[in-house]
């Protein structure tokens, strides 16, 4: 018994046509070790990760034809993942990365559902500054701007894991956030492009 529910979404991004288990509601809570407390992971907020977001459909479509050769790329608080899929689908050096202790078992779940190769995993506190991890050439990420520490956590983060010559893509649905993270980003030299 997991303790939760779940329903399957059908998607289509570009030549991707696949299947998302997805959590059935922002209702569900599930955790009977203790490990999103640990993790500082609310019931409130749980059942984020599980949601198939506007902004991440928006990030898959964007990343549908980015140049991925020679990249290596990081999804920051991938929740269900789509991009990394839509990633994984076209061949791409995909890594995932949440802090949910569940995420990685929906990611695993949805990469089989689609019949692809796994992608790599990374639990990743954004704050934990003694994670250990390679740099990134291209660094991805969607609704992950909705808490006010988010935009200066982000941007520490980036500073840490971005190769010096980077690009980073973040899909919002205009939380109030957006603008102390562009600030801060153009501060690191980041060239700001928004559409």
């Amino acid at each position: 018994m997991q303790g939760y529910e779940v329903r399957k979404l059908d998607v289509e991004i570009g030549a991707f046509k696949g299947r998302i288990r997805a959590l059935s509601d922002r209702m569900q809570y599930s955790d009977p070790t203790g490990s999103a407390a640990r993790a500082g992971i609310c019931s409130a907020s749980w059942s984020l990760f599980g949601q198939l977001w506007p902004a991440s459909q928006v990030l898959a479509k964007a990343v549908k034809t980015i140049e991925i050769e020679g990249r290596s790329v990081l999804e920051l608080g991938c929740g269900l993942a789509l991009p990394s899929l839509v990633l994984q689908y076209r061949g791409a050096n995909i890594t995932a990365s949440d802090h949910n202790p569940i995420t990685e078992t929906f990611l695993n779940y949805n990469t089989n559902l689609n019949n692809l190769p796994n992608i790599p995993y990374l639990d990743l506190p954004w704050g934990d500054k003694g994670i250990a991890t390679k740099r990134y050439d291209l660094i991805i990420g969607s609704d992950i701007l909705y808490e006010p520490n988010h935009a200066d956590l982000l941007v520490g983060l980036i500073e840490r894991i971005a190769e010096p010559k980077s690009k980073v893509l973040v899909s919002c649905p205009g939380r109030g956030h957006r603008n102390n993270f562009s600030r801060s980003m153009k501060k690191l030299g980041f060239v700001l492009t928004e559409k």
